[in-house]
C-alpha cells in the first residue's frame, strides 16, 4: 500500500518510511502510473544492476583469465620445479662428483707434493753424493801424486794433479767448494815457488865421496908420509937411469979425459945426494906435530881399515836414504861422517877438504829434496767431508 504525500506532511515528526521493493513495485493492475522518482530509481537501479552485472561478468572474465594464467603459471612452475629438481639432482650429483674429484685432486696433489719432496731429496742426495765423490776422488788423486813425487823426486806429478783438481772444481761450480779452491791455489803457488834439488846429481856426488874415502889420509898417516917412500923410489930410479947416461958420454976420448979430471966433483955430488937421502929417510922416521885428537893417533891399521869402511857405509846409507826421500836419515848420516873427518883424518890435506866440501854440499842440498805437501788442500777436503 502506498502512502500519500499528505500523510508525510501531516506527521512531520514520524520517521521517513523505508522503501521496499515489494512496496514500490507498481501495481499495474490498478491502472495507476508510478510516480516520477520511482522511474528514476528504477533506471538507476537498472543501471547499477547492469553495471554490477557487467562488472561481475568482467570480473568473472578476468577471474577466468587469471585462473587460466594461474593454471598456466602453475603448470609452468610445476615444470620449472621439475626441471629445477632435475637440475638440482644433477647439480647434487655434479657437486658430489666435484667433491670426489676435488678429493682425488687433493690426494693427487698431496702425492705429487710428496713425490716432489722425495725428488728434491733425491736430487739433493745425488748432488751431495756427487760432491762427496768429487772430494774423495780429489783427495785420492792428490795422495797418489804425492807418492809419485816422493818416488821420482820431482814435483811435476803433484803440480799436474793439483791443476787437474782445480779444473774439476771450476767445472763443478759449487759454492761449498770455494774454500777447497782457495786452499788449492795457495798450495799450488807454494809448490811452484819451491826449489827441488837434483837427486841424481847428489847421489853421484855421494858415490864420488865414497871412492875418495880410500885416498883421504888419516891423522897418524899424513899425505906427505904416504907419498914420501914413493918419492924416494922415484928419485932413486932417476939417479940409476942417470949413471948409464954419464957412462955413455964418457966413451968418447974427450969425455974420458974430463971424467978422469972430475972424479972429485962426482964424489962430492954423490956424497951430497947420499946425505940428502939419509936426511929424508930420517925425517920420514921422526915427525913432530901438534895432536888435537888423541884418539886419531892411536888407530891401528886394522882400526883404520874399519874406520874407512864405516865411513863408506855411512855415505852409502845416506845415498839410499836420499833416493828414498828420507831427508832426516840423510842429514844424520852426513853429520856423523862430517864429525869423523876432523877426529881421524888429516884436515890439512886437500883430499880431506874436498871430501868435507862434498859432504857439506850434499847435506845443504838434500834439504831441498822434500816436496811440500798440500796440507791446506787436504785439510779443506777433510773439513768438507766431515761436514756432510
Amino acid at each position: 500500500m502506498v502512502r500519500t504525500v499528505s500523510d508525510t506532511t501531516e506527521h512531520p515528526s514520524s520517521p521517513a518510511p523505508t522503501l521496499d521493493a515489494g512496496s514500490v513495485s507498481p501495481d499495474l493492475s490498478s491502472g495507476e502510473l508510478p510516480p516520477q522518482w520511482l522511474k528514476w530509481s528504477l533506471l538507476i537501479l537498472s543501471a547499477i544492476a547492469a553495471g554490477s552485472g557487467w562488472m561481475a561478468w568482467n570480473t568473472d572474465k578476468r577471474l577466468k583469465a587469471l585462473e587460466q594464467e594461474l593454471v598456466r603459471r602453475q603448470q609452468t612452475s610445476i615444470s620449472t620445479v621439475a626441471e629445477a629438481k632435475v637440475l638440482s639432482n644433477r647439480a647434487d650429483e655434479q657437486s658430489r662428483e666435484a667433491v670426489a674429484r676435488a678429493t682425488l685432486v687433493e690426494t693427487r696433489l698431496n702425492e705429487v707434493a710428496l713425490q716432489r719432496t722425495q725428488v728434491e731429496d733425491l736430487i739433493k742426495n745425488l748432488s751431495l753424493s756427487r760432491d762427496e765423490n768429487l772430494v774423495a776422488d780429489l783427495e785420492t788423486s792428490l795422495r797418489v801424486a804425492m807418492q809419485q813425487s816422493a818416488l821420482t823426486g820431482s814435483a811435476e806429478p803433484l803440480v799436474i794433479a793439483m791443476q787437474t783438481a782445480d779444473d774439476r772444481l771450476a767445472r763443478a761450480k759449487q759454492a761449498r767448494l770455494d774454500n777447497v779452491r782457495r786452499a788449492l791455489a795457495r798450495d799450488l803457488d807454494r809448490l811452484k815457488n819451491t826449489r827441488v834439488a837434483d837427486v841424481n846429481n847428489l847421489s853421484i856426488r855421494l858415490d864420488e865421496a865414497v871412492r875418495l874415502v880410500d885416498d883421504v889420509p888419516l891423522i897418524n898417516q899424513p899425505e906427505a908420509t904416504v907419498n914420501a917412500p914413493a918419492n924416494a923410489l922415484r928419485n932413486r930410479a932417476s939417479k940409476a937411469m942417470g949413471k948409464p947416461a954419464v957412462a955413455g958420454a964418457a966413451s968418447s976420448p974427450e969425455a974420458a979425459a974430463s971424467a978422469i979430471g972430475g972424479w972429485s966433483d962426482r964424489l962430492m955430488n954423490w956424497s951430497g945426494a947420499a946425505a940428502q937421502t939419509v936426511w929424508s929417510e930420517a925425517r920420514s922416521l921422526v915427525r913432530i906435530s901438534q895432536v888435537r885428537q888423541p884418539e886419531g893417533m892411536l888407530l891401528t891399521p886394522d882400526q883404520s881399515f874399519f874406520l874407512r869402511e864405516n865411513v863408506k857405509l855411512r855415505l852409502l846409507n845416506a845415498r839410499l836414504a836420499l833416493l828414498s826421500r828420507q831427508t832426516a836419515i840423510v842429514q844424520a848420516d852426513l853429520k856423523v861422517v862430517r864429525d869423523l873427518l876432523p877426529r881421524y883424518f888429516n884436515g890439512e890435506s886437500n883430499k880431506t877438504q874436498l871430501l868435507g866440501s862434498m859432504i857439506d854440499d850434499v847435506a845443504a842440498q838434500s834439504r831441498l829434496t822434500s816436496i811440500p805437501r798440500p796440507d791446506d788442500t787436504l785439510a779443506a777436503l777433510a773439513t768438507l767431508s766431515g761436514g756432510r
